[in-house]
């Protein structure tokens, strides 16, 4: 049996009392929500503060996919949780490969529903874990709130010690950067509402810079025109009448051009856009599409230039 790690505790904001949240339980049901809102509406503040870092953390992303690698998530409880969710959104909303994005969590899928008593405190069981699933030139991100969490410690310094870039948004701005952490993003949200639970704020923090992390890496891959999703895969009623939407929006061209445009590119969005913006079959549009990286603004502007 695993004895868990033993580790140097800093105190984390998270874990203090909340000096405005002492009376919460003295009020109405509405004066517990508002005063919840009013903590929560801390927390954009406390993430643009470490835009700079994500935005390094989000370039060492693309960097890896670009060369052929994947990008890793590590986390545990709702960190971990939040991490599976984000990567599982990315295929069918950007229809990247499935293993683009591999999310790690302590305790496995057993954890997502329950916990799992010492999981996130096996240090040994993250290293082992990302020794056996990195390689060199993967991007690995790891996730927790009190800075410390030894699953995800220990995970982040094997895959670095394996040849993989990594970074970790902390909720704990007190901690020092760990052993193997290239990039440190530790987002002070302060003391939660209710002291230690770190779903609240916490939380909150962490999925808004998974989403800006993983948004700002597939903007920067092309899988968007503009501000629309461009690389999605219809799999629904749903989305198929997006796509017929995103075609109408960007090319101005009616719903039938659109329609017969998505026919001609086998229902590539991409290639249907390609065609329609810039007037070229679809053979043309795919291969001006291959030469851009899959870019479909850097096609359109190819295209522009040649026929300029």
């Amino acid at each position: 049996m695993r004895v868990p790690s033993q580790v140097v505790h800093v105190d984390s904001p998270t874990e203090q009392r909340n000096p405005r949240t002492t009376e919460i339980d003295r009020l109405p049901t509405l004066g517990i929500l508002g005063l919840i809102n009013t903590e929560d509406r801390r927390v954009p503040e406390a993430v643009g503060e470490v835009l700079p870092q994500l935005a390094t953390a989000v370039d060492l992303a693309v960097e890896a996919l670009r060369a052929g690698h994947r990008v890793h998530y590590v986390g545990a409880g709702t960190s971990g949780r939040l991490a599976v969710l984000d990567a599982a959104e990315l295929v069918p909303t950007y229809n990247v490969p499935p293993d683009w994005f591999v999310a790690h969590h302590a305790g496995g899928t057993k954890a997502l529903r329950e916990a799992v008593e010492n999981a996130e405190d096996d240090a040994q069981g993250g290293a082992d874990e990302l020794a056996a699933a990195v390689e060199p030139g993967d991007f690995v991100l790891g996730l927790t709130a009190s800075g410390r969490t030894p699953y995800v410690l220990g995970a982040l310094k094997a895959a670095n010690q394996h040849g993989a870039a990594t970074a970790l948004v902390s909720g704990n701005p007190r901690a020092a950067r760990p052993a193997g952490v290239d990039v440190l993003i530790a987002v002070d949200t302060g003391p939660e509402v209710i002291a230690g639970s770190t779903r609240m704020k916490a939380g909150t923090a962490q999925k808004m810079v998974l989403t800006a992390f993983s948004t700002a890496t597939m903007i920067k891959l092309g899988r968007t025109y503009s501000n629309l999703m461009v690389s999605m895969r219809a799999t629904n009623a749903k989305l198929r009448g997006r796509m017929l939407r995103i075609l109408r929006e960007a090319t101005g061209a009616s719903d039938q051009e659109c329609a017969d445009a998505l026919a001609e590119s086998d229902g590539d969005l991409k290639v249907a856009l390609v065609h329609l913006l810039c007037g070229v079959d679809g053979a043309t549009a795919t291969a001006l599409l291959a030469a851009s990286g899959g870019h479909v603004r850097k096609a359109v502007s190819t295209c522009a230039a040649r026929t300029a």
